[in-house]
């Protein structure tokens, strides 16, 4: 019977890890403006009766909040190869 319980939990995964695997996206800033962004744009277009002149700048906004993010981190990313490079 133990037996059987053991290859039961090694082929499903726990409740835990497959809500931490569904969860780990969102600890990205850019995952989580475009998740934003996009729930901002269909509650303006579907709930909310907005102009599409509103719509057109939420999904603006939420496009240049994630090209600034990348932006940012490339910037981080090669600061880091040059302190590398110059330690060497």
């Amino acid at each position: 019977m133990a037996d059987t319980q053991a290859v039961r939990s090694d082929k499903f995964p726990s409740f835990s890890s497959l809500l931490g695997r569904l969860t780990r996206p969102l600890r990205s800033r850019k995952v989580r403006v475009a998740l934003t962004t996009a729930l901002g744009a269909l509650a303006a277009d579907y709930g909310l009766d907005v102009p599409s002149e509103l719509l057109l700048a939420i999904v603006g906004i939420g496009a240049s909040l994630i090209l600034g993010i990348a932006h940012e981190d490339a910037g981080r990313h090669a600061a880091s190869l040059l302190q590398s490079s110059a330690r060497e």
